[in-house]
C-alpha cells in the first residue's frame, strides 16, 4: 500500500494502520489504561523537555504522542506510530517527523502485547537509528504501571565468531529500569535531564 492509498481510506480506518515498507500492519487499540498512561508519559516528558529548554535556550524539544515517525529521508510508505515520543523542533508547522528527528520513542505495553510483536517494533526503531527507546509495561491485575525501561541504541554489533553475522546492524541495550518500588521515581539524563515522580504516573 502507498501513502496516497492510505489517505483515501476513512480516517477511522487509516488511524489503525502502520506501513512497514509498504506492508499494512494493523494497530490494536489497547484498553483505557493504555491511553491514560500514554498521556501520563507524554505529559511528564513534556514537562521535563520544557524545563530543559528554559535552562538551555539552544535546545528545542517537542514531546508528542501517537504521531507517525517516517523512516528514510523521503517517502511515506515506511512508518510507525509510537505511543509517545520526543523529537527535535521542526522547521515548519505540520512537517512530517522523520526518524532522524526523533530522540525518544516509546510504547505502552498492555498485558495482551506479545513479546514477538514488541521485539519486531524494537528492531525497526533500532534499524532506523533512533537513539532511545522506552517501554512502559502495565500491571496485569491493577490499573498501574509495573515497570518502565529505557534502552540505548548500540549501532555497532559486538564481537561474534567468524562467519556469524547479526540479523540487524543496530540493537538496543537496556540502560535503565524503574518500578514503583523506586521511591525516587524515574531518573535519566538523556536526551535531557528526566525526573518523573511516580505520583505523576498514577491512574
Amino acid at each position: 500500500m502507498t501513502w496516497e492509498e492510505l489517505e483515501r481510506l476513512p480516517e477511522e480506518i487509516a488511524a489503525q494502520i502502520e506501513l512497514w515498507d509498504g506492508r499494512v500492519v494493523w494497530l490494536r487499540r489497547g484498553p483505557g489504561e493504555h491511553q491514560v498512561f500514554t498521556g501520563r508519559m507524554w505529559a511528564a516528558l513534556e514537562r521535563c523537555a520544557r524545563k530543559d529548554m528554559s535552562t538551555e535556550p539552544k535546545h528545542c524539544w517537542r514531546a508528542n504522542f501517537e504521531t507517525n515517525v517516517f523512516f528514510g529521508t523521503n517517502g511515506k510508505s515506511d512508518f510507525m506510530t509510537p505511543d509517545f515520543l520526543v523529537h527535535r523542533c521542526l522547521e515548519s508547522p505540520y512537517q512530517d517527523v522523520r526518524a532522524a528527528d526523533a530522540f525518544v520513542v516509546g510504547e505502552v505495553l498492555s498485558p495482551s502485547n506479545t513479546q514477538s510483536d514488541m521485539e519486531a517494533k524494537r528492531g525497526r526503531y533500532a534499524s532506523a537509528g533512533i537513539p532511545w527507546y522506552w517501554e512502559v509495561s502495565l500491571a496485569s491485575e491493577t490499573s498501574a504501571i509495573a515497570s518502565v525501561r529505557a534502552y540505548g541504541l548500540q549501532a555497532e554489533p559486538g564481537q561474534l565468531p567468524d562467519g556469524v553475522h547479526p540479523l540487524r546492524t543496530a540493537n538496543y541495550l537496556l540502560t535503565g529500569e524503574w518500578t514503583p518500588a523506586d521511591t525516587d521515581g524515574i531518573e535519566f539524563d538523556f536526551p535531557f535531564p528526566i525526573h518523573i515522580p511516580w505520583t505523576e504516573l498514577e491512574f
